[in-house]
């Protein structure tokens, strides 16, 4: 049993609970609507910076003044040809781009109607790692413009069963730092672009490189993850491993029970996973109870009776790491003395 003195900095019964000391319940990532961090992506036709195109033009007449030439698209998101100058070509598909190159051969007076023939040659692809909690854990191969957090997501299978709802994303370079990054917000905008995603742990190296920790429950009601993953990151979906919760006392099964992640767990649900009473007039509940992040705690008196009868926050829902307790009281303990004299006196319990 509990001991009620000095155990808790707090208590109340549970129909006064205040809201501050009221458990939530724990999401699921299993539950969430993954497509709403989708960002917009490549069709397989659409050029991109990195990409190798080949590039054929023919004035339709004599093959032997085609001229075929591989190029890639720079940084700019433009390509060079010779006699062309540069031509912008990024976000195009293949068809639009041999356009523009035919009207800039008739610009420059090359080719009265040129046949243009462009084609992807080697798309610019980025290599992420994905590991943690999904299904397929490995190294993939991304195509750049659509090298996202949900296509990393995708191509390593989904999230597996035990994975929680924090990603952290390493970008290449990235060295652990003794120090805690800060939370990001609306608000915080250091660098004065005035965009900064909130949900979001950021640690920045001196060198660039730089770790980011994503919060799903965040992100999907936003609706949008603007990160772009560039060649060489890491992503990470950290496991879930919420505390597991402890009921003790006058129960038939006292132990620690895992928490079941994204369901609701009152009371009486605990009473239930640990066998159900074991003495029939027992009644008096302790939860104790951990605020998270501090080492401030509550005590929260309950009674079945009333969990049973009234409901709501009589009887209340739990937290990971609480621990029940079915208390012992003169009325329980009465029922064990006559319990014994009962085996003493005929041997079989009443």
């Amino acid at each position: 049993m509990l001991s009620t003195s000095g155990c808790a900095t707090n208590r109340v019964v549970a129909s006064k609970l205040p809201e501050e000391w009221q458990a939530e319940v724990t999401a699921n990532a299993q539950t969430l609507e993954l497509a709403k961090i989708a960002t917009p992506s490549l069709q397989s036709d659409e050029i991109a910076r990195g990409d190798v195109l080949e590039i054929s033009i023919s004035a339709g007449l004599n093959s032997d003044n085609d001229v075929t030439k591989a190029v890639r698209v720079e940084d700019d998101g433009s390509i060079e040809l010779s006699e062309l100058g540069h031509l912008h070509v990024e976000g195009l598909e293949l068809v639009a781009a041999e356009a523009v190159i035919a009207t800039r051969c008739m610009e420059k007076g090359l080719y009265r109607s040129p046949q243009i023939t462009v084609t992807m040659k080697q798309a610019k692809m980025n290599t992420v790692t994905v590991i943690g909690a999904v299904k397929e854990p490995n190294t993939y191969r991304l195509r750049s413009g659509s090298s996202s957090v949900l296509a990393a997501l995708v191509r390593a299978g989904g999230l597996a069963d035990n994975a929680g709802t924090t990603i952290e994303i390493r970008h290449p370079g990235f060295q652990a730092q003794d120090s805690t990054p800060a939370i990001a917000s609306l608000t915080d905008d250091p660098n004065g672009s005035g965009i900064v995603q909130a949900g979001f742990e950021e640690s920045v190296e001196p060198n660039g490189a730089r770790s980011m920790k994503i919060d799903l429950i965040t992100a999907t009601k936003q609706g949008y993850v603007g990160n772009h993953l560039p060649d060489g990151t890491i992503v990470m979906v950290e496991p879930r491993d919420p505390e597991a919760i402890h009921v003790i006392g006058l129960v038939k099964k006292p132990n620690q029970y895992e928490f079941p992640v994204g369901k609701e767990l009152k009371l009486l649900d605990a009473i239930a996973l640990a066998g159900g009473i074991a003495n029939p007039v027992a009644n008096k509940v302790y939860i104790i109870r951990k605020k998270p992040g501090t080492e401030e705690t509550i005590l929260i008196e309950a009674t079945i009776r009333k969990a049973k009868n009234k409901q709501g926050l009589d009887n209340p829902r739990l937290a990971p790491g609480d621990v029940v307790s079915l208390e012992q009281t003169p009325a329980t303990a009465f029922f064990e003395a006559l319990r014994l004299v009962g085996f003493g006196v005929s041997g079989s319990a009443f």
